[in-house]
């Protein structure tokens, strides 16, 4: 199914009860900030079809701990430039959205069973501004980042995902930024996708449907093709918290499904009641 047509289905789908959709993203290259992709004319039309949120919580992989699981609880977050050798234009690029410190705080005590702790000198990274973007030009929407313990196997991922859960009853979207695949040592520009990352987009997308996140965790199950598609986990860890946090309530749409530069997948989804 195309990107365009899911996205159609899930605007006509979606129920109006303040129970709040979870979104991961594949966000791929910081470019898709400034240049009109594929990718980002699809997060444009997400954020139009989504339920208007009271704020975002956003999981992204660029926010990495350890030890704790770090809820940044600022006013007003600054955007962050963690990236290298990009056009100025990417530089100059800024999404001033508010936080919110109130709800931050009490994802900190919700955390409490994880080492949840509060920073104030985070904001928002490129994979959270780089999206937000697209899905809340306005910068309208309270936002705040949540980090990843990088000291944690996959299931804890999971399990911070099920203790955030409660938040989408209340008006709080669950976004995760990341990637399915992401191998940036194989990565070619124009290339065709890379046999081992076709095989995990695949792998990932049914153990998905069939809600077998427990084979989506299983860090030693997944082997070989685990360390090929993520030589470092950070961009697959927001996927399973979203995943975590779902319920069988939930219908799956997909979006993006596509490997870019050989070996990053975008491939996005939405967890959603209809």
């Amino acid at each position: 199914m195309s990107t365009a047509h899911a996205l159609r289905n899930l605007r006509d789908s979606l129920d109006p009860s303040a129970r709040m959709p979870l979104v991961f993203l594949g966000h791929g290259s910081p470019m898709n900030a400034i240049e009109e992709t594929q990718y980002s004319r699809a997060w444009s039309e997400l954020g139009r079809n989504l339920p208007r949120p009271k704020a975002v919580l956003v999981v992204s992989a660029h926010w990495m701990s350890r030890g704790t699981t770090l809820v940044d609880v600022s006013a007003l977050p600054r955007t962050i430039h963690d990236f290298y050798g990009f056009p100025e234009a990417l530089y100059r690029e800024t999404y001033p959205a508010p936080g919110d410190p109130k709800l931050a705080r009490e994802v900190v005590t919700l955390l409490a069973s994880h080492h949840g702790a509060e920073d104030d000198t985070w904001g928002l990274d490129h994979g959270a501004w780089t999206i937000l973007k697209f899905l809340y030009p306005g910068a309208d929407v309270p936002v705040f980042q949540v980090s990843i313990d990088m000291t944690r196997g996959l299931d804890y991922q999971l399990e911070v995902g099920q203790a955030l859960s409660e938040l989408r009853d209340r008006g709080v979207l669950i976004l995760g930024s990341g990637n399915v695949v992401h191998n940036l040592r194989t990565m070619r520009f124009g290339g065709q996708p890379l046999d081992f990352a076709l095989e995990f987009d695949g792998l990932f997308t049914d153990r998905l449907v069939a809600r077998d996140f427990a084979a989506l965790a299983d860090h030693e199950g997944l082997g070989t093709l685990l360390r090929m598609a993520h030589p470092t986990v950070d961009h697959y860890m927001p996927a399973l918290t979203v995943a975590g946090a779902s319920d069988e309530r939930d219908d799956l749409t997909f979006m993006n499904a596509s490997i870019d530069l050989g070996s990053v997948s975008m491939r996005s989804f939405v967890f959603h009641t209809a």
